[in-house]
C-alpha cells in the first residue's frame, strides 16, 4: 500500500511558534477554470496565499474577492496596485501592516512589483513578500536585490518570500535569493518539484523562500494533497503551485 506523507496542518505550538502553511501560485488572472483553482487552493489549506499575476484590469478587485471568498481566504493586499503579485490570508492572521511596491519601470517591458505585509499568527511575527520577476534577465536579477532590500526594511526576524521567478534554480536572480533565504523546497522536499508547464512539468520556475530562523517541515508541488486532482491542477492555470510548511519561532 503506498503511503503518502501530508504536510503539517496549521497549528499554534505552546511556545507560542506558529505552524502555517504558504502556497505560492501564479493564477494567470484567472483566465481558465476559476472553480478548479479554488478548489486547489481550499485543498491546500494555506494561511497565506503568494499571487502571481492576480487580475489588473476591470473590477479586478472584484474578481480576487471572488476567487478568496471561494477559497476560504480574504486579501490582504496587491492586485493591480502591486503590478500582479497580491497576497490572500485566513481569518488566523492578524495584520499589522501592508504596502504595495512598484519597481523601477525598464522601457519596453512590463511593470512589476511586490505585495508586502507584516502579520502575526498568535506570538509569531512574519514578514511576507509575494513577487513575479521579470522575464528579462539582467532586470530579473537586479528585482531579486530590490526584494532582498524590501525584505530587510520590513523590520521582522523572520520572513517568507515566493513567487514565480521565471527562471530555474540554476540562474543567478534565483540563485541570489538562495544564498540569503532558505529555498524551501530544497531544504525539505516533499511532494512534486516541477511547476511549469502543467502540460507538460519539465522546470521549476516558482519557489517559496524563508529566511534562516524558520523551520522548514516540508515544501513542494501539492500533487498528493487530499482534495486535489491531476485534472484541476491542469485546468487552473498555467502553473502549478508550491506549497510550504513551515514553524514559525515566536517572536520575543
Amino acid at each position: 500500500m503506498l503511503i503518502v506523507m501530508l504536510l503539517p496542518n496549521s497549528l499554534t505550538e505552546l511556545d507560542g511558534s506558529a505552524v502555517i502553511r504558504v502556497l505560492g501560485y501564479n493564477i494567470r488572472s484567472m483566465r481558465d477554470d476559476t472553480d478548479a483553482l479554488a478548489r486547489v487552493i481550499t485543498a491546500c489549506a494555506p494561511d497565506l496565499v503568494l499571487v502571481q499575476e492576480a487580475p489588473r484590469f476591470f473590477r479586478w478587485r472584484k474578481k480576487l474577492a471572488r476567487l478568496a471568498a471561494a477559497s476560504g481566504q480574504v486579501i490582504l493586499t496587491g492586485g493591480a496596485t502591486a503590478a500582479g503579485p497580491a497576497i490572500l490570508c485566513n481569518l488566523r492572521a492578524t495584520v499589522e501592516r501592508t504596502e504595495d511596491v512598484l519597481l523601477p519601470l525598464t522601457p519596453g517591458l512590463h511593470r512589476r512589483g511586490l505585495a508586502t505585509a507584516v502579520v502575526r499568527f498568535g506570538a509569531a511575527r512574519l514578514g511576507v513578500i509575494s513577487c513575479h520577476l521579470s522575464l528579462q534577465k539582467d532586470e530579473r536579477y537586479d528585482q531579486a536585490g530590490l526584494l532582498l532590500d524590501r525584505l530587510a526594511s520590513l523590520g521582522v526576524e523572520h520572513a517568507v518570500a515566493g513567487g514565480d521567478l521565471n527562471e530555474r534554480p540554476d540562474g543567478p536572480a534565483f540563485r541570489l535569493l538562495s544564498d540569503t533565504l532558505q529555498d524551501c523546497r530544497t531544504t525539505a522536499p516533499w511532494g512534486g518539484e516541477f511547476t511549469s508547464t502543467p502540460a507538460n512539468p519539465h522546470q521549476r520556475i516558482d519557489a517559496v523562500f524563508a529566511t534562516k530562523g524558520i523551520e522548514v517541515l516540508g515544501c513542494g508541488v501539492p500533487l498528493e494533497q487530499p482534495g486535489i486532482t491531476e485534472r484541476d491542477l491542469r485546468a487552473a492555470t498555467d502553473h502549478f503551485p508550491v506549497l510550504a510548511a513551515l514553524r514559525v519561532p515566536a517572536t520575543a
